[in-house]
Parts: C-alpha cells; sequence; structure tokens
C-alpha cells in the first residue's frame, strides 16, 4: 500500500476541522516531518492564524511513533484533546488505515486521590477529611466545595481536576489530592487498582499521541526518574514560555510554616528527642526570618547559614528515624508517615541546597504582607539543563507565535542551551529554524503607534500625559480597549482615574474570574478591559470588542528581580550584554505576545498603542519592534485618533 501524501493527510485534516489550508501551515508540517523522519530538531515560528495545531499534529500521527506533545496553557491542552485530536484522528483514518490513541497525562496532584477521599487527610493538630464533610457547614464554601467533590468522585471517569466545573478552591483540592512524594504507591494502596492518576499513566502509555504540560515535561527532565512514556518525537508548542515553566519547576522556597508543618507531621513518628531537635531548628529559621529583608543574598549570611545547617541536619534525623519505626496505633500510618516524609524531605532538601551553595544557583528574601518572609532558591540558567535532559534520544520541534527576537531565533535558542544556528560540534545539538509567515496582513490590518511626546516613564509615582493620552484613544475608539499594563498597580491606577473620566465600562483584573472578564469585554464593544501578565498572553478577542491594545511601558523586568539581575549580571561577567540577553529579551516577548491579541482573524483591524517614548528614541527600540508583527508604523497622534475614529465608525456602521 503507498504511504499517503502529507498534503491529502493535511487537507482531510483541515476539512475535518472547519478549518482553511494555509501555505504557513503547509510549511510547517513540512519542516515537523522532515524533522522526524530526520531525527534533527526544528524551531517553527507560526503566526497567529496559521493553523499550527493540525501543522503539528498531522505529521506525527502520520509519523506512526509515539509523540509527546507538551503545551503551557490549560486551554490548549483541552482544544487538542477534546476537539482537534479526535477530529483528525478520524479525518485521517481513510487514509491511514488505523485510528492512532491520544492521552492527556499531567502532574499526580491534579487528580483526586481516592485514598485521601475516603481515609482523610493525615491533618496537623486539625479535623480530619470526614470531620470536615460533616462538620463543615453547609453555608461555608470550603464545605460546599468539599461536599461537591465526594459527589462529583463518584461520577467522574478521570478524577481530572479541570473536568470539575464549576472548580473548587486550591484549599478544598488539597484535601482529596496528594503529591507523588505523598503517594503511597499503587501496590501500597488499597484504592490503588483504581487510581486516577494510575489509570492516566496507563492511558498514556497506550497512547499515540500523549499531550502533557511544560510542568511535567520539566519534572521528568529534572527528576531523572522518568514520569512521561518513552517517545521518539517532542512537540513543545507555545515554546516561548518554556524555560520560565522549567525555571519554575526548578525553584526551591522555604517558610517559617512549611517548617512548623513537617516538624508536626514528624513528631508522632519519631522519637521526643529527635522531634525536638527539629523543632529547634525550626524555632532558630523562624527568628532569622522575622528579620528578612527582601532581596538578593550574594552570599548567605551567617545566622542564615547556621540556621539553615540546623534544619538539614535535623531533617536528616528525622528521615532515618521515620524510616526506623512502625507505630502500630497511628491510624493509617502508612500515609501518615508518607506525608511527613514529603515535608520533611522537601525542607532537607532546600536547605542542604542552599548550604551547600552553587554558583549556579541564586538565593534571595521574599517578603508578602499577609504570609511574612519566603526564602527562594532558582537556577541562574536552565540553558544547560534542557541542551543535556531535552535533545537527547528524540526528535524535538519547538513551535510558537513568538520565537524569533529582533528578527532571528538565536535569542530563544541560547535559553534553550542551543548554539547559534547553523554551528555544529560535538555534544552540540544541531537545529534550524523556520518562520512560517502569519495568513495576516498585518500592515493593511493594524497601526503601530508609539507616543512619543510622552515623558519617559519613571519608576514612582502616576503619569498624568499617559492618562490624558490613554483616555483620549480609549474615546476615539468608542471603549474596543485591552489594556496591558506592567504591574497590578498601574492597572488599578488607570482603572480608578479613568472609571471617573469617561463613561465606558473598565473592567479590571482581579474584581472578577479571568474567564468571566473575557467574557464580559468580548459581548459589549464599549467595554474596556485592564490588567497585568496573564492578560499579555490569555486574551482571544477576534472582532470588533478588541481594536485598540494600549501597553502602558515596556514591561522590562523589575531592577530588583533578584533572578532577572542575576542573569543579567552573568551575562556580563561573560562579556556578554546583559541588558539585551536578559531584559530586553524578556520584554521582547511579552510585547510580542501582547501585539499579539489586536489581530485575531483575517477581517480584524486596529491600533497597537505603546505609550513609552524609549520604544521610538532608546537604541534597543529597533530590535523590540522587530519582533513585534510588521504593523504600519507611525508615531503621529492626530493620525492615530482619526484612523480609530474611522474604525469605531466602521464598526457601529455594520451595528458592532
Amino acid at each position: 500500500m503507498t504511504k499517503p501524501s502529507l498534503p491529502d493527510l493535511l487537507h482531510a485534516a483541515v476539512s475535518a476541522v472547519g478549518g482553511t489550508e494555509r501555505p504557513g501551515q503547509v510549511a510547517m508540517a513540512e519542516a515537523v516531518a522532515e524533522a522526524i523522519d530526520d531525527n534533527s530538531h526544528r524551531l517553527i515560528q507560526a503566526g497567529t492564524g496559521t493553523g499550527k495545531s493540525l501543522g503539528y499534529l498531522v505529521p506525527a500521527l502520520a509519523h506512526g511513533e509515539r509523540v509527546v506533545v507538551a503545551t503551557a496553557t490549560l486551554a490548549l491542552q483541552r482544544q487538542l484533546v477534546e476537539r482537534d485530536l479526535p477530529r483528525t484522528v478520524e479525518a485521517l483514518h481513510p487514509q491511514l488505515r488505523r485510528r492512532p490513541q491520544f492521552a492527556m497525562l499531567k502532574g499526580r496532584s491534579n487528580y483526586l486521590c481516592l485514598h485521601r477521599l475516603h481515609e482523610g487527610a493525615p491533618q496537623d493538630e486539625e479535623e480530619g477529611l470526614f470531620d470536615q464533610f460533616e462538620a463543615a457547614t453547609p453555608t461555608s464554601k470550603l464545605g460546599k466545595d468539599l461536599l461537591r467533590l465526594r459527589d462529583w468522585a463518584d461520577e467522574t471517569e478521570t478524577g481530572d481536576r479541570d473536568d470539575l466545573t464549576p472548580g473548587v478552591s486550591d484549599k478544598a483540592w488539597a484535601q482529596i489530592s496528594v503529591s507523588s512524594r505523598e503517594c503511597l504507591g499503587a501496590t501500597k494502596c488499597a484504592y490503588g487498582a483504581e487510581c486516577f492518576a494510575e489509570a492516566a499513566r496507563e492511558r498514556a502509555k497506550l497512547a499515540d499521541v500523549v499531550v502533557t504540560n511544560h510542568a511535567l515535561l520539566a519534572i521528568d527532565a529534572i527528576e531523572g526518574a522518568p514520569v512521561l512514556p518513552q517517545h521518539e518525537v517532542l512537540i513543545v508548542d507555545e515554546a516561548h514560555e518554556l524555560v520560565s515553566r522549567v525555571t519554575g519547576v526548578a525553584t526551591g522556597e522555604l517558610t517559617p510554616g512549611q517548617v512548623n508543618r513537617a516538624v508536626k507531621r514528624a513528631a508522632k513518628l519519631v522519637d521526643e528527642k529527635t522531634a525536638d531537635s527539629l523543632q529547634t531548628a525550626s524555632e532558630s529559621f523562624e527568628r532569622v526570618m522575622e528579620l528578612a529583608l527582601p532581596g538578593r543574598l550574594e552570599q548567605v549570611p551567617e545566622d542564615l547559614g547556621y540556621a539553615l545547617m540546623a534544619l538539614r541536619d535535623a531533617a536528616r534525623n528525622v528521615i532515618s528515624a521515620i524510616g526506623a519505626t512502625r507505630d502500630k496505633s497511628v491510624h493509617d500510618e502508612d500515609a501518615v508517615r508518607k506525608q511527613a516524609l514529603a515535608a520533611v524531605e522537601s525542607v532537607h532538601g532546600v536547605a542542604e541546597r542552599i548550604v551547600n551553595g552553587s554558583e549556579y544557583d541564586v538565593v534571595w528574601y521574599e517578603r508578602h504582607d499577609r504570609f511574612g518572609a519566603t526564602l527562594r532558591v532558582a537556577p541562574l540558567s536552565v540553558s544547560g539543563l534542557l541542551r543535556e535532559k531535552l535533545f537527547e534520544d528524540r526528535s524535538v520541534v519547538l513551535t510558537s507565535a513568538t520565537l524569533k527576537l529582533g528578527g532571528d531565533f538565536n535569542g530563544v535558542a541560547a535559553s534553550l542551551g542551543l548554539s547559534p544556528e547553523g554551528v555544529e560540534g560535538e555534544g552540540v545539538p544541531v537545529w534550524q529554524g523556520l518562520d512560517v509567515g502569519s495568513p495576516f496582513d498585518y500592515p493593511k490590518q493594524g497601526i503601530l503607534y508609539v507616543a512619543k511626546h510622552l515623558a519617559t516613564p519613571g519608576r514612582e509615582g502616576t503619569r498624568g500625559d499617559m492618562m490624558d493620552e490613554l483616555a483620549e484613544l480609549i474615546e476615539a475608539a468608542g471603549g474596543r480597549t485591552l489594556g496591558l499594563f506592567s504591574s497590578m498597580r498601574g492597572a488599578k491606577a488607570a482603572a480608578e482615574e479613568l472609571r471617573g473620566r469617561l463613561e465606558n465600562p473598565i473592567l479590571l483584573q482581579g474584581e472578577e474570574t479571568l474567564g468571566e472578564l473575557i467574557k464580559t469585554f468580548a459581548a459589549d464593544p464599549k467595554t474596556c478591559l485592564f490588567g497585568t501578565l496573564s492578560l499579555w498572553q490569555g486574551v482571544d478577542v477576534p472582532g470588533p470588542s478588541c481594536q485598540l491594545v494600549i501597553m502602558d511601558r515596556i514591561p522590562f523586568p523589575r531592577p530588583d528581580d533578584p533572578l532577572m539581575s542575576a542573569r543579567q549580571k552573568s551575562v556580563e561577567e561573560n562579556g556578554g550584554n546583559g541588558f539585551m540577553a536578559v531584559a530586553a529579551t524578556h520584554a521582547a516577548l511579552l510585547m510580542a505576545q501582547g501585539a499579539g491579541r489586536l489581530v485575531r482573524a483575517s477581517g480584524d483591524k486596529g491600533v497597537v498603542a505603546v505609550l513609552d517614548p524609549r520604544l521610538a528614541t532608546a537604541r534597543y527600540g529597533s530590535f523590540l519592534r522587530a519582533t513585534l508583527p510588521d504593523f504600519w508604523y507611525t508615531t503621529d497622534r492626530n493620525q492615530v485618533r482619526r484612523s480609530l475614529a474611522a474604525i469605531d465608525a466602521t464598526a457601529q456602521a455594520d451595528g458592532k
């Protein structure tokens, strides 16, 4: 039988999902197929509207070997598993003569734990789970959530938290879920045969395509113990997010509250002397943390060092003691022991990591008004880890709408541990970059306006001239505005100010769930939506409700961000340009994502307005502009107001 051609397969898949075939999608599918056949690596930038999901799914399904697809967002995971994969599998079946299987796999804590549900969570001087079910009053939010979870457990087939709608609070979910460290293991657990997490793993082992998230991919790489099934091809979608997700997984933290919980859990299982030793170390650590001031610790202060060494040593003794003792008087002893071990091992691991003081780690204090001080440790870079763990023994395709920074792929490639494109050498993964473009006509559909006449934003204080500019632009646009701010404080200040000036409704992130805010924003063209980080990347509102995207300033990382400033300093010490490699790259990725909110469909028109003159005047401005879609560019404030008014008038004439 002749092998079906890739164009024929792609055509069948696109027809099945009701889409339109795009030249960029065809080019992408061919590049993915080549990478799979050659066992090589590709970085593929595919602009909004390309249909990149099918661009990689079709060659992956045609390949026939197991493929892992890792994404950053829950929305894309659901889209793949609930819409794209079922339709594509059915569409390709007549030509492939088989129906490839697919499955979703997440970390263990995302699944309901039947042992926790039925036996209760070992609590710290608190009521167990059944007590909470029975005692939590029907009017309390936690009580309602717990009762609803118990009912849901009887009907769910997956036990996946994301299949529960509406969702429940983290506090409620913690009562019926476990981390991988706390899990008893399927063979030791009375509910192992029915375990949702184990069932998800078994489905993944049998699947041709496994859809997972960046965090689980990072755990698979860092922990050494494989979580994902063996696979020949890895496709990383939303790849611009990968480095930050891997950094998050590789970051450790210690708080006095966390250490206290570990002490309480261990006290029931070890002798008094061993427990007292951990208690004393915990109190010393708490005293040091009371005086902690936020910021990076270039060297671990002496008092903190002593406290951490005492914590490490006491935790190690507790771990040995827990392993050596049995106490049948403790209810559900195995679960109590496992939870205590997980808590103490976590404390021991972070304390030891900071005491050992790797030059590749960054240590800092954070302070929160409500929760007090936190001690954090994160890798200076994850590029070495990614180079070693990601690109060996499989073909890797990384794709996103934003992978070219300043016009080439090398900036993103370096963050992934890759050498510049075309450089070969022993142990150097060779890769190729491909920009398949976008189906949209950016110069005709959008304007990039830089408010060159405004004052350069300072670190503190309100910007009166910016507020005036913001109000005038929104009035010209008739609402229809997504306001992207570099800080929550900036978003709040703008919302408060403009609610007093304009008649347009202004929604503010945090005042309602993100999903509800976006729904309200999309439904009423006169409405504006202001917010910060998650809006820069998470809003998909095609049509006339979003015709003006405003960025208040270039979103450089905060100068006092310990990890970013440490990374910048490291680049400079090695002879590079720290500002461009770290701060400008961070800003470029966010701005490209933010500007991508404007044109989501072929009929969309509008303006991206950047209220920061540095985009027009600073030397790095051209690097940032080269990362943005190729909109028509202007600094003429009168021209942009006329354009916005014309776009608004057209939308109103169309009854929108």
